[in-house]
């Protein structure tokens, strides 16, 4: 599980109201305490992720969220972090304890309308009396047979994990991060420059899973530096099948690359694991009506200190200024920062989001499309600036 990234698990999202359970359902399910469980309402304020191991589904994360009938200018804002944890989640779990249900109401219309598979538990059995009548009543009003669970007494916890199962999206984390571009057998050829976005004595993650990826299709993988690709390309007796690099290098490489051997970047082919590649594509098209007075959003995963040649902050920018003009406004936001309302953006530029879950990255997609706003990616752009998007190889 802790050789799984994060950004990989199936994320289930726990909701309901102040002291509903759902600290005590988390530590119950993951047999661990894990959130912290109080008497005095309204304890969980930030979001919590948790992950543990499901047998059938491998790795997930719990996101242990506060309660929605919170209160308060403080509790407004934990309710908006609540609403937040929503983009990431895969399945959510819905906390159900007493018979008064309006809020949970709205939630439930929520989660219904972003397509959201939901589980409907109803907890703390140990205390409550008209179990039968609030099953009737969820059965009857929002179409959910609950599942009857106490946290406490460990009552339940087998039927959750089996529902899990039962509702998992069709489909789950079965795509290919290289797709149709690499096949049994293939010779691939990764470029990686380490420089200092890399940690010193590691690659970075895109890197490592597109690896992982190639070797579960029985590829032969073969990497090197930019500054080692002639010597790289030379040992081999055959011009590679496909070549991998990092988007920084993306003329260079086309520039040497064999007229044979298909090219793309893992920032591209994050795109499409984590995205729609069609979407970012199409997204492009907005760059020749940038003007001065335009305004790019580009959107990072990680949250780091800006270092010097960073990509996202430094090298796009720069790329863009040169084509549009020095007076291109630029704003860069990190993590999971990002605008509810994106209007006033004229193209919106996402990383490659290895730290993101697809379910997230297609919120982000799902959120600019109703709002009519232009998104692409890193490396797409990279390619597009570079005159070889039309030249790469895409799926």
């Amino acid at each position: 599980m802790t050789d799984t990234p994060r950004a990989n698990q199936l994320h289930i999202g726990i909701f309901g109201k102040r002291n509903s359970g759902k600290s005590s359902l988390i530590n119950a399910l993951t047999n661990q305490e894990v959130a912290l469980v109080s008497d005095i309402a309204g304890t969980t304020t930030d979001p919590v992720y948790k992950s543990m191991e499901i047998h059938g589904i491998g790795p997930c994360v719990f996101i242990d969220t506060a309660g929605f009938d919170d209160i308060g200018e403080l509790g407004q804002l934990r309710i908006d972090k609540t609403k937040k944890a929503i983009d990431k989640i895969d399945i959510a779990i819905m906390v159900l304890n007493d018979s008064e249900l309006k809020e949970e109401l709205e939630w439930i219309e929520i989660l219904k309308q972003r397509k959201i598979p939901l589980i409907s538990i109803l907890n703390k059995i140990d205390i409550i009396n008209n179990i039968e009548d609030m099953c009737n009543e969820v059965k009857l009003k929002y179409d959910l047979s609950p599942i009857i669970a106490s946290a406490k007494d460990k009552i339940g916890l087998e039927k959750i994990r089996e529902e899990i199962l039962r509702v998992l999206p069709e489909g789950y984390e079965v795509k290919s991060i290289t797709g149709g571009l690499a096949h049994i057998g293939d010779t691939v050829l990764l470029v990686m420059p380490q420089d200092i976005q890399a940690p010193k004595g590691r690659l970075i993650l895109p890197q490592v899973q597109t690896i992982r990826d190639l070797l579960d299709k029985k590829c032969i993988v073969i990497s090197s530096t930019v500054d080692s690709l002639d010597k790289a390309l030379d040992s081999l007796s055959k011009p590679p099948n496909l070549i991998i690099t990092d988007s920084q290098v993306f003329k260079t490489v086309y520039d040497k690359k064999p007229h044979e051997s298909k090219l793309t970047s893992f920032s591209v082919l994050f795109a499409n694991y984590k995205g729609d590649l069609n979407f970012f594509v199409e997204g492009t098209n907005s760059i020749e009506k940038l003007t001065e007075k335009s305004k790019v959003l580009i959107a990072e995963a990680c949250t780091h200190a800006p270092l010097s040649e960073d990509i996202g902050r430094e090298k796009i920018p720069n790329m863009l200024r040169k084509k549009v003009g020095e007076n291109l406004t630029i704003e860069v936001v990190s993590g999971s920062d990002f605008p509810d309302d994106l209007t006033s953006y004229d193209l919106i530029i996402q990383c490659g989001s290895c730290m993101f879950n697809r379910k997230y990255v297609m919120s982000r997609i799902e959120r600019a499309s109703r709002q009519g706003v232009p998104m692409t990616n890193y490396g797409v752009v990279i390619a597009y600036l570079a005159g070889i998007l039309d030249k790469i190889d895409l799926n």
